[in-house]
């Protein structure tokens, strides 16, 4: 199966999105994917990333230096404690199939993910973009 570019939408250009309505991802490229991911200790304990007992114990401060030297974070916000999850170099979200262009850990996905397209940049609008058939 041939990788799908996800670059078919400018998800930096708002009015170049989607009115989101159900079934639109089963063809999407997921270029929402694309976009930074910030994500809170909760998210990191449900990816199991973090266990509860050290996201209890633990300074988020602490927490973050071990992640980005695993290279699971490529941010860490001191004031507001929230993680933005690393990308590829392509700009996909670390946790992005490259090939199928899905979610690896959808069950335990992050609540910026679950909460996706109704809150975001543009609520009730998503950057689809049609993914390419292989062929």
């Amino acid at each position: 199966m041939a990788q799908v570019s996800a670059s078919l939408v400018d998800v930096d250009r708002l009015e170049t999105w989607t009115r989101y309505r159900k079934g639109l991802c089963n063809d999407c490229a997921a270029n929402c994917c694309t976009m930074p991911v910030e994500v809170r200790l909760p998210d990191l304990v449900r990816l199991k990333w973090v266990d509860a007992f050290e996201a209890e114990h633990e300074p988020p401060k602490q927490i973050a230096k071990r992640l980005d030297k695993a290279g699971l974070i490529e941010h860490f916000n001191f004031r507001n404690s929230i993680f933005t999850l690393a990308r590829r170099s392509s700009g996909d979200c670390g946790l992005l199939d490259p090939v199928t262009r899905r979610c690896t850990v959808y069950e335990q996905r992050p609540d910026t993910c679950r909460k996706h397209p109704q809150v975001g940049p543009r609520p009730g609008y998503c950057p689809y973009g049609a993914r390419a058939r292989a062929g």
